[in-house]
């Protein structure tokens, strides 16, 4: 750790307990040959979160409202995705994964580096706000990653592979989908349901694909896994970030 990082921690340990991120100090030092082999590949995996790769969207009472807000708006949301997808093709870039960037998986982003993204409000209004007053205001999303419109093409598929960590989790609100598409997660396979969320830890191995005729599109949002604590969290973005600078 740097000296930046082992500042933070002490000011975080004072403010919330000196075991309050026990958690995440383990983390830096854990041991890669004792986690779940489907999670092999993911950078950083906090111990003493539940390996779960699916979960239930309403099982977590710090996201079942986000669910809620979103699913009950669903026509509305797609309404106005499709209006911004047929008559703002720049408002959308290729998605750039940290693994890769995909020409035929389209993205328009809502939240990322840290904010919401303001051109976003006038194309999707209802989305965004909902992202904003559920997610954004609440310290739910987790400002390390994004949330953003997804849209596979015809015949795209996304590649298996493990997301950074396991301390944030996806949340994925199916708005458009055609058949032959859906997503494997630690080798259980699901299709997503127009208008219902589909909840799961990303750092399991996962891959997706689209073989119908027609763009598939889910709004994504990268959540604070329900089983971190706000000291944990307030710890994550430092060091992450730091490591991030360095890297750079």
């Amino acid at each position: 750790m740097t000296p930046e990082i082992e500042k933070i921690f002490e000011e975080i340990k004072a403010t919330h307990g000196e075991n309050s991120i026990e958690r995440v100090e383990e983390m830096l030092y854990a041991d890669r040959k004792k986690r779940h082999p489907l999670q092999a590949g993911a950078k950083w995996i906090m111990p003493g979160i539940s390996q779960n790769p699916w979960h239930d969207p309403y099982a977590h009472p710090e996201i079942a409202p986000i669910v809620r807000a979103f699913e009950s708006n669903h026509v509305t949301i797609k309404r106005e995705f499709d209006a911004a997808w047929t008559g703002n093709g720049t408002a959308f870039s290729a998605y750039e994964h940290y693994l890769t960037r995909q020409e035929n998986w389209q993205a328009l982003y809502l939240f990322r580096d840290g904010a919401p993204v303001p051109a976003s409000r006038a194309s999707v209004p209802t989305a965004f706000s909902i992202l904003n007053e559920y997610a954004v205001e609440t310290g739910k999303i987790c400002p390390l990653l994004e949330s953003h419109f997804s849209t596979l093409l015809p015949g795209a598929t996304i590649s298996p592979h493990c997301d950074l960590w396991n301390f944030s989790i996806n949340l994925h609100l199916a708005v458009d989908i055609p058949e032959e598409c859906g997503i494997t997660v630690a080798g259980e396979t699901r299709e997503w349901q127009e208008g219902n969320c589909l909840l799961f830890d990303y750092s399991f191995e996962h891959e997706a694909w689209n073989k119908g005729a027609r763009p598939r599109t889910c709004l994504l949002v990268d959540l604070w896994h329900p089983e971190t604590t706000i000291p944990e969290r307030a710890a994550l973005v430092e060091v992450i970030s730091e490591i991030r600078r360095l890297m750079a």
